[in-house]
């Protein structure tokens, strides 16, 4: 034993530094405890409460729902709205309807959106196409579609010249829906497409020949979503230019609010310069917290300002939505009783009603 200059013993150190915690562990562990396992079967587990209960009591059952409480109120009407949805077919279109989802802020749910309409719709009867134009390829993981470098893409048909035929492909969960899918080379497209000749309107030239094709096979396409990145360069304006609707996620956030003047003052020089037809059909609310007061001011601002373009339907914050991105799914294939699906189902019905009632 050492002593320090002030009187204090000091212990010898170790021959090898042992962690104090391990140190302790092992003065509690059994003596068999360094060769053999502890026996951790089912049989060793401490009994459960409905296990004593059982044993005590006979066989018990769960209490009766209080439908008086907020949560059983939710339960039952997210019941209710999945009844009124199962089996449901939607209304077809006169003639095939291309709508671009867009929005130049990030993380809207423009994605998210794009991919679980077009999957209610397929759900409900439809034939949709999904074209991807985003070089994150997000929308395409969503719907299981294989998009590694080198798999024929979107970025074939702007540059290259394919046929979007020969890129399509059909989404493995979902029947009636195929997708164009984006690849990590569209991220220099946008460079290429400066020097091609009619660049603004290369997609919409390939999508025309492509729906023809269709309707003169009799499999007519009835609806077309168009996934953009978030950023007004040559690959939105060619989504642009192909659509006659637009689709718009708003998140219910106050930033929301500042992206969108600036959407659609774009919107607007689009309409003015390449493509007249287009419009604003279509405004999705997503992201809603009903336990927050932004939420609602923010609902009401845009319902104020669009009266006509704002779906009845809100998306809600949903666990479901965010975790189905990474099984490869939507959250209609996911899980079609979440709140979310519910949500995006309803804003899928009310498109496809009001492209029967113009």
């Amino acid at each position: 034993m050492a002593s320090a200059s002030l009187g204090w013993p000091i212990p010898d150190p170790p021959s090898s530094p042992v962690p104090l915690g391990w140190a302790r562990l092992e003065e509690n562990l059994p003596d068999s405890a360094s060769s053999e396992p502890p026996d951790v079967s089912r049989e060793t587990w401490p009994a459960t409460a409905g296990e004593i209960a059982s044993e005590e009591d006979g066989d018990i059952s769960l209490p009766e729902l209080d439908e008086s409480t907020p949560l059983a109120a939710e339960i039952m009407r997210d019941s209710n709205r999945l009844r009124r949805m199962d089996g449901k077919n939607f209304p077809k279109p006169e003639s095939t309807r291309v709508l671009t989802v867009a929005n130049q802020k990030g993380g809207v749910g423009k994605t998210t959106t794009t991919v679980n309409i077009a999957a209610a719709m397929a759900g409900a009867g439809l034939s949709v196409l999904v074209i991807d134009t985003d070089p994150q390829g997000n929308a395409s993981t969503a719907l299981g579609i294989p998009h590694n470098p080198e798999v024929d893409s979107i970025y074939d048909v702007l540059v290259s010249d394919f046929e979007l035929a020969d890129v399509v492909q059909q989404s493995p969960e979902i029947d009636n829906l195929v997708c164009a899918p984006a690849t990590i080379h569209l991220a220099g497209a946008e460079i290429e497409l400066v020097s091609l000749v009619a660049r603004e309107q290369r997609l919409s030239r390939a999508l025309d020949t492509y729906l023809s094709a269709r309707e003169e096979a009799g499999s007519r396409v009835d609806y077309v979503l168009i996934d953009c990145p978030p950023s007004l360069g040559l690959l939105t304006v060619n989504a642009f230019v192909a659509a006659k609707e637009v689709l718009i996620p708003i998140q219910c956030e106050y930033y929301a609010l500042e992206g969108l003047s600036q959407l659609l003052n774009n919107i607007s020089l689009i309409q003015k310069h390449l493509n007249p037809q287009l419009s604003i059909s279509t405004i999705l609310l997503t992201m809603y917290d009903g336990r927050t007061n932004l939420s609602a001011q923010v609902a009401a601002e845009v319902r104020e300002h669009f009266p006509n373009e704002v779906l009845r339907a809100a998306v809600p914050r949903s666990v479901r939505i965010s975790e189905a991105p990474s099984y490869s799914q939507t959250v209609i294939t996911y899980d079609r009783s979440s709140s979310g699906a519910l949500s995006y189902l309803e804003a899928a019905e009310e498109i496809a009603e009001r492209g029967t009632n113009g």
